[in-house]
């Protein structure tokens, strides 16, 4: 199984992250790692921190001469802000000491109250600096290497921005990967050109109201091979483990595999994929994608749909959200830390990392192999094994 964990604080000197469970030999270079930290920082409606973010990455273990070792990799984010400033050398300091500016206004729809209820804290920083979205740059680093090996299988991801805020995206517009440029070149991530400018549009009035949009992303895996996951176990559940995997990206609300919600209006008879028989391609074939690639917590061969949704940022340029200060009790409105109008362009480039984590998890359980060489033998010889 492939495992990560991260560490760091939003404006600490550096975001770490260690992947576990990797074969030997799979080729992965720093470059790799930046381009998608790169594609994390895009989209329109995006505040100026994001210019300040120049992700700074390198390889500090598990990886020699341009290939995996086959022990753990850890990766080091460097946060560049936090080299040319001295605020924040004082403020994150990890020297004894105490701040002079402590964040007693706890914002609703952070984690501030709930966290410093929690663990006993006084101020606010002591939560949000690790609760901050700043800590998926970890994840996207460890999800970028999961891409690599998942490309050794020709398995590929994608993601685009089907809705923000009351915008929508055409439902027939999916694209493939080959359509990569074509989405991270949209202003909004969007594959569908009416529905981006609906979306800016959408952006521009919320931004001009000092408020911020929420959205849903749509991430798509082609290529994935049947039957991984399994029925036997609900913590083996491929599509529970995608569901937790996504839900668990700061601002995500909701989750739905292939069209969930809406077959849950439906009747039967048109709510599941028929099967049918390929001659030419030798193998089976579903003719739609209900059920998004998954039936009976495994993958069938079909290509895998997940959609997360995003709640609009709590953070509002026009501070207007209710609060109590957890010192004096006095009613007053949630401090202001920089902000976007909305993330979701980049938080589809985040979940696509972690549909990449849990697809290749699940397809390192399936197939095994302590070299990539023999990981890609298993999986042949299972693909063959099929026809």
């Amino acid at each position: 199984m492939l495992r990560f964990l991260t560490a760091g604080e939003s404006h600490g000197p550096a975001l770490v992250v260690v992947v576990e469970g990797l074969p030997a030999g799979l080729p992965i270079l720093i470059d790799d790692i930046a381009a998608e930290l790169a594609r994390r920082r895009l989209g329109y409606g995006r505040g100026p921190r994001m210019r300040f973010e120049q992700d700074d990455v390198e390889f500090v273990g598990g990886v020699r001469h341009g290939r995996t070792l086959g022990s753990p990799v850890a990766i080091l984010v460097h946060n560049t802000e936090w080299k040319r400033s001295d605020k924040w050398h004082a403020e994150m300091s990890s020297a004894p000491g105490t701040t002079e500016t402590p964040l007693t206004t706890p914002r609703p729809g952070h984690a501030d109250l709930a966290g410093m209820q929690k663990y006993g804290f006084d101020d606010a920083r002591d939560v949000l600096e690790r609760a901050s979205a700043r800590e998926t740059a970890a994840r996207v680093a460890a999800g970028a290497i999961a891409k690599v090996l998942l490309g050794e299988i020709s398995v590929s991801i994608i993601s685009h921005v089907v809705q923000l805020g009351s915008a929508h995206a055409a439902p027939e517009r999916r694209p493939h990967v080959s359509d990569l440029e074509l989405v991270d070149n949209s202003q909004v991530r969007c594959f569908d050109t009416a529905g981006e400018a609906a979306m800016i549009a959408e952006i521009e009035a919320a931004a001009k109201a000092g408020d911020s949009l929420g959205g849903v992303v749509e991430v798509l895996a082609y290529g994935v091979p049947p039957g991984l996951g399994s029925h036997v176990h609900w913590d083996r559940r491929i599509d529970g483990l995608l569901a937790q995997a996504l839900m668990s990206i700061q601002a995500m609300k909701a989750v739905e595999i292939g069209e969930g919600v809406d077959i849950a209006g439906r009747r039967g008879s048109d709510a599941h994929d028929a099967i049918v028989w390929d001659e030419d391609a030798q193998d089976y074939q579903r003719l739609s994608a209900r059920a998004g690639g998954i039936e009976g917590g495994m993958t069938t061969g079909a290509l895998v749909v997940a959609r997360a949704s995003m709640k609009p940022l709590a953070t509002l340029n026009r501070p207007v959200l209710a609060t109590v200060d957890v010192e004096t009790k006095q009613a007053t409105v949630s401090f202001k830390e920089r902000t976007d109008v909305t993330a979701v362009p980049a938080a589809g480039v985040v979940a696509e990392t972690m549909v990449a984590l849990v697809i290749a998890s699940e397809a390192l359980r399936k197939f095994g192999g302590d070299s990539v060489a023999e990981f890609v033998r298993n999986h042949d010889a299972y693909r063959a094994s099929l026809r």
